[in-house]
């Protein structure tokens, strides 16, 4: 009874949401450098306890699994994720900042009956877990492999683009403050998240720097990016 509840609160909150920014809500004004860190210095003090029973009775175990730990695809997993990082995707969501995804009515809904204190919580306990490890098994040519390698440790200098471990560490493991973890995500996730940027759809990142990067990249580049992170999990050590 208490999930067949749980199902029509979020299923009507997705319509409410839907309607809302359909008909103009007021989106939050783009992060700002010093907006964002005086934001996350700010971010109460997650209970990992709480987090757990909120991973539960709000249902994000449903698509994002026990744990965090996704059993689809279709889903980003949460598991070992920077507590910060997640605690600005759902203020995103819940602000809308980032509403123009598949999934992203569902949500902007969730996150909308979230305190801060809740999102606090529940990043607390996904930082406590493990990262994840891809659902699907991918894999890269040698050659294929090195270039990636090649653009995620030195960048192209010629085209301007950045080191992806510049930001995400050298395995994917995550940085400092909102950058985040993408070791062990699916392939798949990766993939559709970087068109978002790509395609300026995902306007959530401060000065658009995930935008200005995600362009310069071919779809091949992306696709091997994204297997090469669906494979570095077992290498990986948490900061």
């Amino acid at each position: 009874m208490k999930q067949q509840f749980s199902l029509l609160v979020l299923a009507m909150g997705s319509i409410l949401t839907m309607s809302v920014f359909a008909e103009g809500h007021h989106v939050a004004e783009p992060w700002t450098v010093s907006g964002l860190h005086a934001n996350l210095a700010a971010m109460p003090v997650g209970d990992a306890v709480r987090g757990e029973k909120l991973n539960i009775d709000m249902m994000c175990a449903s698509c994002h699994g026990d744990g965090g730990q996704a059993l689809s695809r279709n889903w980003p997993s949460t598991a070992g994720q920077r507590a910060e990082y997640t605690y600005k995707t759902l203020q995103d969501y819940a602000s809308g900042r980032f509403v123009k995804h598949q999934g992203a009515d569902a949500m902007a809904a969730v996150s909308g009956m979230l305190s801060q204190q809740d999102m606090a919580d529940l990043a607390g306990y996904y930082a406590t877990k493990a990262l994840p490890v891809a659902t699907v098994q991918v894999s890269l040519s040698d050659d294929a492999y090195r270039q990636t390698d090649y653009l995620v440790r030195q960048g192209d200098v010629k085209r301007l683009i950045t080191p992806c471990a510049s930001c995400h560490g050298t395995k994917g493991e995550g940085g400092i403050n909102e950058t985040p973890a993408i070791a062990g995500q699916d392939a798949y996730v990766f993939e559709r998240s970087m068109q978002t940027y790509k395609q300026a759809t995902r306007e959530s990142d401060v000065h658009a720097a995930m935008r200005q990067f995600a362009k310069k990249l071919t779809d091949t580049e992306i696709n091997n990016l994204a297997a090469y992170y669906a494979m570095q999990p077992k290498a990986v050590t948490k900061p």
